[in-house]
């Protein structure tokens, strides 16, 4: 139960301040106006869609952050739709992160990580062959 518990942390980790904090960030550019920041300066993404489309990207990533923070309580509480949420988010955002650049390399070591702590404790030591 404790790789489940720090799982759980590194996913609210992620969930919350990566996610969710780059939606608040981008709260005063729609405030003030956009023409007065460029945000395109600052995330670079490999597919020019997403780069045309960033206030669009961070809505998805709200929903993203907000898909972690519930799977990481559920983690928590040990609910079983916790699990399943968890390892389906992780490996979505493994198979993404290369499209995110450098933003995404912190997303594969959280993600990754969390992943690796959950397949760990719901497998233990279970062989593969007996």
């Amino acid at each position: 139960m404790k790789r489940y518990k720090t799982a759980a942390i590194l996913m609210i980790i992620h969930g919350g301040c990566m996610e969710i904090g780059g939606v608040f960030c981008m709260i005063p550019a729609l405030i003030w106006g956009t023409d007065k920041w460029d945000l395109g300066q600052y995330f670079s993404f490999k597919l020019p869609y997403f780069q045309e489309n960033l206030y669009m990207m961070t809505v998805m990533g709200a929903m993203y952050g907000l898909l972690r923070l519930i799977g990481a309580i559920g983690l928590l509480k040990n609910r079983m739709y916790g699990l399943w949420l968890s390892v389906i988010n992780c490996t979505v955002t493994l198979a993404l992160m290369m499209f995110l650049l450098p933003a995404g390399i912190m997303d594969g070591i959280l993600a990754g990580s969390a992943l690796v702590l959950i397949l760990m404790e719901y497998f233990g030591d279970k062989k593969i062959l007996p």
